[in-house]
């Protein structure tokens, strides 16, 4: 695993339950108040940690999206989370946009706790920059008002690819975060 520093346990501002508190967690939960205390979302509007399984080949790949934001329980827009320069965190998360659910998921944001990307999944086009520009429940709402649309099965193979070759920590493998715990 990487080297982290691990500052004891927390409690999720979403879930309430306890996690590893962490320097990353940190900004995590910064976020999620803020989607939350600013951003009008309620805590049932956000799914936080969601573990994606890519099956490729003979390998078990583990990946996690740091918030899906429903509305009306359809995912309308997913949040990742990673230290450093956004635009190398731009790809693998328009490929979880596209993996996560059977449909690609409309809205994809990359953060570092400090600065924001919105992207539009499915053009791979920035269409914000800040976390202002994150947009609000009432104006996800107004985005989102078109059904989803599946992918065809080539093009999730490729994003599957993709993602693996960013988030490659293999199943079989230890892992101290929270997020990969066996379900």
């Amino acid at each position: 695993m990487g080297h982290k520093r691990i500052l004891g346990k927390t409690t999720d501002f979403i879930t309430g339950h306890e996690i590893t508190d962490t320097d990353d967690e940190r900004l995590r939960q910064r976020i999620a108040r803020f989607l939350v205390e600013e951003k009008g979302y309620a805590k049932e509007d956000i799914e936080v940690k969601r573990r994606l399984e890519l099956k490729i080949d003979d390998k078990t790949v583990l990946s996690m999206v740091d918030f899906v934001i429903k509305i009306k329980g359809q995912s309308f827009m997913v949040i990742r989370y990673g230290p450093g320069s956004l635009v190398t965190r731009e790809r693998p998360a328009l490929a979880s946009a596209r993996l996560l659910e059977q449909y690609e998921i409309p809205l994809t944001v990359v953060t570092n706790g400090e600065d924001a990307e919105v992207l539009d999944t499915a053009k791979g086009e920035m269409i914000g920059t800040g976390l202002d520009s994150i947009p609000d429940k009432k104006a996800l709402e107004r985005l989102c008002i078109t059904t989803p649309q599946p992918l065809s099965a080539k093009r999730l193979d490729t994003e599957k690819r993709i993602l693996s070759a960013y988030d490659w920590l293999e199943h079989s493998l230890e892992c101290d975060d929270d997020w990969c715990a066996p379900e």
